[in-house]
C-alpha cells in the first residue's frame, strides 16, 4: 500500500493565528503560496473568501482537489513565479514555506512574484523561524518522537532526525513509521534560516514597505512574522521601511 507523509504527523501552525491574520488585513482574496494538501485555503474559502493555491507539488495539488470543498479555490500547480494575472489583498507564506525556497535567485523571483500579484495597497504575510534561536538542536529523536492518530490512516509514530547544518542551511529527514502494515515513509528537507535584517534588505529591494515584525502568537520568541506591503502608489517604495521591534 502507497501512502503520503500524513499532514497530521507533521509540525504545523494553528489555524487560527492564520485567520486571524487574514481577517486582520480584511482580505477578501487570498493568494497562497507553498499551500501544499490546501488546509489554510480551504479554510478562508469556507469562510466565503475567494482564494489561489499555489505549490509545485503536483501530488499535493491532487490532494487538495480531493477535499470537500475544493471547487472553491483557484489551484496551481507551481510557485509564485507562474501565477496567472491576480489583484490579491493578500499574499501568504505559511509554515517553513519561506525558508523551504533555500536557494536566493529563487526566493527573490518568489518576492518578485508575490509583489505583482497583489492589488496596490495588499500585504504579503510570512513566518520564517528566528536563527538565534538554534531550533535544529533539538531535531533528534528523542526530542521529537511522537505517535498520533490519524484519520483514516491509523496510528502513525514520527520524529526528525538532523542532517546537516552548512552556514544558514540546514537539512533534516523526517521519519514516518505506519503502525497498520510497518511501511516506513521518510522525507528530506532543507530550510534556509535567514536574518530578520535579510529578510527585511530582501523585501524593500523588491518594493515592499515593511509595516510590521511581529512574534508567531503561539510560538513567542521562536519565529518572526513578517508583514509587508505593496504600496498604495504604482511607484515603488525608494527606501526601507521600519518594522516595529518585537518587545
Amino acid at each position: 500500500m502507497i501512502r503520503s507523509i500524513p499532514t497530521a504527523a507533521t509540525w504545523m501552525p494553528t489555524s487560527a493565528s492564520r485567520i486571524g491574520l487574514a481577517e486582520e488585513c480584511g482580505a477578501g482574496h487570498v493568494l497562497d503560496i507553498g499551500c501544499g494538501t490546501g488546509v489554510f485555503a480551504l479554510l478562508l474559502a469556507g469562510r466565503g473568501v475567494g482564494v489561489v493555491g499555489a505549490d509545485p507539488a503536483a501530488a499535493s495539488i491532487d490532494v487538495a482537489k480531493s477535499k470537500p470543498g475544493s471547487e472553491k479555490v483557484q489551484w496551481v500547480c507551481g510557485d509564485a513565479t507562474v501565477l496567472p494575472p491576480l489583484h490579491a489583498d493578500l499574499a501568504t507564506m505559511t509554515a517553513n514555506v519561506a525558508q523551504e525556497i533555500a536557494e536566493p535567485e529563487a526566493w527573490r523571483a518568489n518576492l518578485r512574484g508575490a509583489y505583482e500579484a497583489l492589488r496596490p495597497g495588499g500585504q504579503l504575510a510570512f513566518e520564517t523561524r528566528n536563527p538565534a534561536r538554534r531550533a535544529w538542536v533539538s531535531w533528534n529523536r528523542e526530542a521529537s518522537h511522537k505517535v498520533t492518530e490519524v484519520p483514516g490512516v491509523g496510528t502513525v509514530e514520527s520524529w526528525v532526525d538532523l542532517l546537516d547544518v552548512t552556514g544558514a542551511l540546514v537539512s533534516f529527514r523526517w521519519n514516518y513509521v505506519f503502525a497498520a502494515d510497518g511501511q516506513v515513509l521518510a522525507s528530506d528537507s532543507t530550510l534556509r534560516f535567514r536574518e530578520r535584517q535579510e529578510v527585511e534588505r530582501d523585501l524593500v529591494a523588491h518594493g515592499f514597505v515593511v509595516e510590521d515584525v511581529r512574534d508567531a502568537p503561539d510560538r513567542p520568541g521562536r519565529e518572526f512574522v513578517f508583514i509587508a506591503s505593496r504600496p498604495a502608489s504604482t511607484r515603488r517604495s525608494p527606501r526601507a521601511g521600519r518594522g516595529r521591534s518585537r518587545k
